[in-house]
């Protein structure tokens, strides 16, 4: 079967075009892929191309039970768009399809790392708008010899950005009342919570809380609220349970208020995220990783949207991870996927605009004549 060009009913016009990598393929990553491609409601509001290994997702495809055809290519170039078909682009080989479902393999480390590069190398060259990753295994990774501990750290190094966080973002709906949805950032990230205290900086946190205020100023958000955690049970109570909030915390918040920014905090994080939900606040600053990522799991598992803030370009990921506990046993629901390119295709469109007119005044390059999203090589 050809990929043929179709007019969807309600199709939305100059679709963006996604990359979408397969992640650690012993995972859930190909399965839901293969169920979002196979949505019509996907390529009513986006061009998916799929950065993988196309045997695997063929047999994720039947397993399923989708008729998705995959197309084989070797770039990015043509995307079809059609819910019958998708494009997949396969920087790794056939070491993938050798992979035992389920199981921590460095060749599947190896393979999602170079989907990812191959991918971020796509955004960066405008062969595509926006990308979504499906989940990678740390283990898998590390086993491989890539050196960074997940997506964001790699992301950040690969375009050579030190500003940067990890957000959880839930949007607007009936389990969170604030009108542009919640999004929680993450002072620190994929370290063991006994190194959270020293990794914990004044300035840390300020750039953080600046990067929560920039994110929803690109959702239009206009009054924009952004509570931050404390560290210690009670806020520390005093100084009874730990001085982090005195010492790091507070001069921090305190640095962003004087900067303009409407932050508070240090609040204990229970009480918080409490009140966030309940639409008390438009974005969080939470201290470490499970501390943020608890409560949006809890409040929508499936809505929460990994984004990452800082980079050049956009990106998202379902929250959720490599679940081998289910892996390759056609249970996993794509529901979180599709909210990660939902959200990617709503600041994809929002990044465009903002190009526009910015081409308008400056030009798409900087002074020394740099795309602004190139990477490392």
């Amino acid at each position: 079967m050809s990929c043929a060009r179709k007019t969807n009913s309600g199709v939305i016009g100059d679709r963006p075009r996604v990359a979408l990598t397969l992640g650690d393929v012993a995972g859930i990553g190909p399965e839901v892929i293969a169920r979002v491609c196979a949505d019509p409601e996907l390529h009513r509001i986006c061009r998916p191309v799929v950065f993988g290994n196309a045997q695997v997702l063929r047999r994720a495809a039947k397993l399923v039970g989708t008729d998705l055809t995959v197309i084989e290519r070797d770039d990015a170039a043509e995307i079809p768009s059609d819910s019958e078909c998708v494009l997949c682009v396969d920087p790794a080989g056939s070491v993938a399809a050798e992979v035992t479902p389920a199981t921590v393999d460095a060749r599947a480390g190896e393979a999602a790392y170079l989907y990812l590069k191959a991918a971020i190398q796509a955004v960066a060259d405008n062969a595509v708008d926006a990308l979504t990753t499906a989940p990678i295994n740390k283990l898998a990774l590390r086993r491989a010899g890539i050196p960074f501990p997940g997506h964001t750290e790699l992301l950040a190094d690969a375009f050579g950005v030190d500003q940067f966080a990890m957000l959880l973002y839930l949007p607007a709906g009936d389990d969170v009342r604030s009108p542009t949805g919640l999004a929680v950032a993450h002072a620190t990230l994929h370290t063991a919570i006994a190194n959270v205290p020293r990794l914990l900086t004044p300035g840390g946190i300020l750039e953080k809380i600046t990067l929560v205020d920039q994110f929803l100023t690109t959702l239009g958000c206009a009054d924009r609220r952004i509570g931050v955690c404390a560290l210690n049970p009670h806020a520390a109570e005093g100084g009874l349970f730990g001085d982090e909030e005195d010492r790091i915390i507070a001069p921090a918040v305190q640095m962003a208020c004087d900067r303009g920014l409407r932050a508070s905090g240090p609040i204990p994080s229970d009480t918080l995220l409490r009140h966030a939900v309940h639409g008390d606040f438009d974005g969080v600053v939470a201290m470490y990783h499970d501390q943020g990522h608890i409560a949006l799991k809890l409040v929508a598992f499936e809505r929460a949207v990994n984004v990452t803030l800082g980079l050049p370009i956009v990106r998202t990921s379902p929250s959720h991870g490599t679940a081998f506990d289910i892996a390759w046993q056609g249970k996993a629901s794509p529901r979180g996927m599709f909210e990660a390119i939902r959200v990617a295709v709503q600041l994809a469109a929002v990044r465009r605009t903002a190009t526009d007119v910015a081409r308008t005044s400056v030009g798409p390059e900087d002074s020394l004549g740099r795309s602004p999203k190139s990477p490392r090589r």
